[in-house]
């Protein structure tokens, strides 16, 4: 797949109710949406020299569709006046099932969207509410079905297992829903408790019990049997793809490591060794801009021992894994993949190192083994 060009993504910090697991920005207040949406448009011009064309586009959060079409509209257009892109762009957008009526789905075509992920977390309306969402699971099924009418032909799903007292029977069930639809992607997630959000909380109070580790590795080995059983490929972590077309090209530029520009409140970027990011906040992203200066909060250049760590952590993400050449070729680090490798957690082919089934569920720690002390 191609990977030179940058990629952009833009943050939309709105949500018309929060869930408790979730620790990405937004708020959900709507009445900041008209001033975030002029200082986007502010930030979208301080780098209109700074970046090569683009080829995809992936407008997330919060809850993108949770604003109008009239104001994602606005932000499409002063993208495309200022930034340059490929004709053959990637254009995604998050959504909420509960938010895609057919006027909205009518709405996005219009605006060029060319790709969808829709939020369904699951197809178990128990699930639903224990994870806070605001649909239903027939709410899902009539969106996802207006999606086809209408014309949408690149339809991702997002779903989340490992939940407590979620059976895998349960979870088996939901992705046998999914597979109904044909989506052509589906990206399945753990359910993880990050610091600082409801879910957290009430894991250390007690209130909350995660599942044993034992269970969420037969969570994880079932869904890539399930799906790989039913046409789709395995090709992150938690992603599928019914063929390599249909793969995120976005998130996979993001593991390839290849330049991305983030814009809007807690968006990170990275371009020549450099990460940046946002003001987190809202207002204090709206007041930079309004001064006419840049809202970065803080910026790091990285070493070339970073990069490299970086690089090929995100590579064994992947079903394409990492080139040898960017592994230390020492003894001590060769006896160590040899034994990755008589173990089970990665294969050789053609000077690449690839992770296995197994070697996915430990793909966190398997980047320090390859590289030097």
């Amino acid at each position: 797949m191609v990977t030179q060009n940058p990629v952009l993504y833009i943050h939309i910090p709105f949500c018309k109710t929060k869930c408790p697991y979730c620790a990405f920005y937004s708020v959900v207040t709507t009445s900041l949406i008209p001033r975030y949406v002029s200082a986007l448009e502010k930030e979208i011009v301080l780098y209109k020299e700074d970046f090569d064309r683009f080829d995809t586009l992936y407008i997330g959060g919060g809850t993108p569709t949770s604003l109008d079409i009239k104001d994602l509209e606005k932000i499409i257009d002063h993208i495309f006046k200022n930034l340059s892109f490929a004709h053959d762009s990637e254009i995604s957008i998050e959504a909420n099932p509960g938010d895609l009526n057919r006027e909205k789905i009518k709405g996005l075509i219009k605006l060029g969207f060319n790709r969808i992920n829709v939020g369904a977390q699951s197809f178990n309306d128990k699930d639903l509410m224990y994870l806070g969402r605001r649909h239903t699971a027939l709410e899902c099924k009539n969106a996802l079905q207006n999606l086809r009418t209408l014309g949408f032909n690149n339809v991702g799903l997002d779903l989340m297992y490992e939940l407590e007292g979620q059976t895998l029977k349960e979870w088996l069930e939901t992705l046998n829903q999914a597979i109904k639809f044909k989506p052509e992607h589906l990206s399945c997630y753990e359910l993880t408790f990050e610091q600082g959000t409801p879910f957290w909380k009430m894991k250390e109070q007690g209130k909350i019990k995660p599942l044993p580790e034992e269970m969420g590795r037969e969570f994880f080995l079932s869904t890539s049997e399930f799906l790989e059983g039913n046409g789709y490929i395995h090709y992150e972590i938690s992603n599928f793809a019914r063929e390599g077309a249909f793969y995120s090209r976005h998130n996979w530029k993001y593991w390839k490591h290849t330049p991305y520009l983030g814009l809007g409140p807690s968006a990170h970027s990275f371009k020549d060794a450099s990460r940046w990011w946002n003001f987190r906040s809202i207002r204090k992203y709206c007041d930079v801009l309004e001064n006419k200066k840049i809202p970065v909060d803080g910026r790091e250049n990285l070493t070339k021992k970073q990069l490299q760590l970086e690089s090929v952590s995100l590579g064994l993400r992947t079903n394409e894994g990492v080139d040898m050449g960017k592994i230390s070729n020492t003894t001590k680090v060769r006896n160590r993949i040899s034994e990755l490798e008589n173990k089970g957690f990665i294969t050789r082919k053609d000077q690449r190192i690839i992770p296995t089934k197994k070697g996915f569920l430990v793909a966190d720690t398997m980047p320090l083994y390859l590289l030097p002390d």
